[in-house]
């Protein structure tokens, strides 16, 4: 683990962020994405891997099975509960090297013009919220995750 980490502290609960986790296991930490204190856009989630390491590449083939897995779950859980038309998936790792994938969601009233993972930030309909309604989001999604099979 990364001791100056942001995401190794955030799995360890020493840094308190936005919403509530969505779902853990001995592979992966999804959660929604924090905008510290400002503003969130609703339904921009974090997959985020538990072993510390940098990118796609080092991933073990049962934390790319998880990781593979939870993308297609969350997606679906976001898109049934949030009502969300698309989502974006993005590894960058240029900020934070811990591989964590993010999930965009677009609804459907964001014009063409902001179609994009960060573009729909930028939308004149871009759905805002505070932090309970990031808590909101995250239990219907976790919700979901709970009651509905994936196989």
């Amino acid at each position: 683990m990364g001791e100056d980490c942001f995401i190794c502290k955030k799995h360890k609960g020493e840094l308190q962020t936005s919403g509530t986790v969505i779902y853990e296991d001995e592979y992966l930490y999804v959660g929604h994405i924090d905008s510290e204190g400002k503003p969130n856009y609703l339904g921009h989630l974090m997959i985020d891997l538990k072993r510390h390491f940098p990118t796609l590449a080092e991933l073990n083939p049962e934390e790319a099975k998880a990781l593979g897995m939870m993308m297609a779950k969350v997606s679906k859980a976001v898109k049934e509960t949030e009502n969300a038309e698309h989502i974006y998936a993005v590894v960058s790792g240029n900020a934070v090297p811990h591989l964590h994938m993010h999930l965009v969601a677009r609804y459907p009233d964001t014009p063409e013009q902001y179609w994009g993972p960060f573009a729909v930030y930028d939308s004149p309909n871009a759905r805002m919220g505070d932090n309970s309604e990031v808590i909101e989001l995250c239990n219907r999604i976790k919700t979901f995750l709970e009651t509905n099979l994936y196989e």
